[in-house]
């Protein structure tokens, strides 16, 4: 039983840290509070239409495709977890690393590499046509990538390493005893994977899967590019397109709903994953994996190989075949100013993530009371939320305090402040800062459960105040996990679609949207070396990872 020194202390009543993590929890509802606002402040008729019209049919194919994307991420994630985690065959060292390179490619980038790959101009159906001898389109059916299947399997080849991650570290925490137990009992390899260890990594399954369909909900331009009206579709639609901000905000309502249920689900997964781990930790032993020799190590070999060919490989070949022929597009001016917005943008949702970050988990090192432990779950919502949703909530807001300070500047002293924070690139840098807060304050919050409390008391008896402990003890020991937190954030921002996209000011392009643009085009190929871009940056995350896993295996 651990003392109470060791849980760090306990103050009663309000405090400078705990008042700003509420603050900063504050800063993440606020956008959640304008959708509901604006959505309940809509007509009758219209949400009348939204709900007999518009929601059955985007929130049908909506189901769908987290339906079949859930289930063919889980096959890929569970199979290829268990076979590098449990059994030995050629290439598994190899292929334990590169199932995670996937997760570097945006669905977005990798949905327009399948159209243009598998397209009728594209390699594979000009080698169907070789090999039958048919000349015209007419001559033979070839499935549609830019369907509810296509976005299913481009959205299963990009998001299954979530599902894959959980569970290999599931796997690797259950170690041989459990299954040397079920054999000495009769029974088989497979009935061992199917009764044993499949139920105990079932929380590691369902943290990784609700991250996959968080991950679908939020996707925007895969979703349009291959024909499929989601509901987040149908929020951009109907605010852009058709005019209608409040009817986009009872759309986003709506999906609020499937956020939250996807939300307690992941949380009580975790709280369940946590159990189980604490009970196969306490048994674990040296894994002796299965060896599979002849055609079953080939073919577990194969099996692993497929998703990086097809989430990895593919993509990547595609979009740099394109760049190599347009290397004199590197020094574009049009990409150039893209990429010192997605900079500058990228860098400043970064530092002010990191630091309301630190704010939160620093309140919850010195301050275990209530109302911090809600402010930190409150601000972890951000996350969960899709980016045409936060889009929504952001500028709300934002636009009623530029028309107020205007509107009071004009009577005030006859002048115009304009559009001070709606037109600039701020309310991406906000919507950025309340999505990916959650990320960054959990990277911060592992860097402070590895320092004692202790070294906060230790600093305390030899005079040192609470500001001089955390500016000359705490941060110096935190900054590698302040580095950490502050490149993720970057690296996410600099991939970010869906908010971007509505919350840009006119004139202003990041990659994302460069790349978004060109597509709606029909100009992939235009688009390939800002898309190479976004991949580089997104590989860093990835290594992260991997040297993580090797470093706790």
């Amino acid at each position: 039983m651990a003392s109470r020194a060791e849980l760090g202390p306990v103050r009663r009543g309000l405090n400078g840290t705990t008042v700003a993590a509420m603050i900063v929890s504050a800063l993440v509802a606020l956008p959640i509070a304008a959708i509901f606002l604006i959505g309940l402040s809509g007509d009758g008729e219209n949400w009348q239409h939204m709900l007999f019209n518009v929601v059955p049919r985007a929130g049908g194919r909506t189901l769908l495709l987290l339906a079949f994307t859930g289930a063919v991420t889980a096959s890929i994630g569970i199979v290829s977890a268990w076979l590098v985690a449990s059994c030995d065959f050629p290439f598994r060292r190899l292929l334990s690393v590169a199932l995670v390179l996937p997760l570097a490619i945006p669905s977005y980038l990798a949905a327009y590499a399948f159209g243009e790959f598998l397209d009728y101009t594209g390699p594979v159906q000009g080698l169907y046509r070789n090999l039958f001898g048919f000349s015209s389109a007419r001559d033979y059916s070839f499935p549609d990538v830019r369907s509810l299947g296509g976005a299913v399997l481009v959205m299963s080849a990009v998001l299954y390493p979530y599902v894959y991650l959980a569970c290999r570290s599931m796997f690797l925490m259950q170690g041989r005893a459990a299954a040397d137990v079920a054999r000495t009992l009769g029974a088989g390899p497979w009935r061992v994977f199917s009764r044993v260890q499949i139920p105990m990594a079932r929380p590691a399954i369902m943290v990784g899967l609700t991250l996959v369909m968080m991950e679908t909900l939020n996707d925007i331009g895969a979703v349009e590019y291959l024909g499929v009206q989601t509901l987040t579709f149908s929020i951009y639609d109907t605010w852009l397109n058709r005019g209608s901000l409040a009817g986009a905000a009872q759309i986003a309502c709506v999906l609020l709903v499937f956020v939250v249920l996807l939300l307690w689900i992941e949380r009580r997964a975790r709280r369940r994953q946590r159990v189980a781990s604490q009970k196969t930790t306490a048994v674990t032993i040296d894994a002796v994996r299965l060896k599979l020799s002849g055609l079953r190590g080939w073919g577990a070999t194969l099996i692993c190989t497929l998703p990086v060919l097809i989430g990895f490989v593919v993509p990547v070949a595609v979009l740099s075949g394109f760049a190599l022929r347009r290397l004199d597009d590197f020094a574009e001016p049009r990409l150039m100013k893209a990429l010192g917005h997605s900079i500058t943008v990228s860098s400043a949702a970064a530092l002010l993530t990191v630091l309301l970050a630190f704010v939160l988990s620093y309140a919850a090192r010195t301050d275990r009371s209530r109302l911090t432990l809600g402010a930190s779950r409150l601000a972890s919502l951000g996350y969960g939320i899709p980016g045409t949703v936060l889009g929504i909530g952001v500028l709300i807001p934002l636009a009623g305090f530029d028309n107020f300070l205007d509107g009071m500047l004009r009577q005030t002293f006859g002048i115009s402040s304009g559009l001070l924070l709606t037109g600039t690139g701020f309310a991406i840098v906000y919507a950025a800062t309340v999505r990916f807060l959650t990320m960054a304050e959990g990277t911060i919050d592992s860097g402070f459960q590895k320092l004692s409390p202790h070294l906060d008391m230790a600093a305390r008896t030899l005079g040192r105040n609470g500001l001089q402990t955390l500016t000359q003890v705490l941060l110096p020991n935190m900054r590698p996990a302040v580095l950490t937190a502050a490149l993720l954030v970057f690296i996410e921002t600099l991939k970010e679609l869906s908010a971007t996209i509505l919350l840009r000011p006119f004139n202003f392009n990041t990659l994302a949207t460069l790349v978004y643009e060109d597509a709606s085009r029909s100009k992939v190929q235009d688009a390939s070396v800002a898309a190479i871009i976004i991949i580089l940056a997104g590989l860093i995350p990835v290594i992260l990872v991997s040297r993580s896993l090797d470093r706790r295996r």
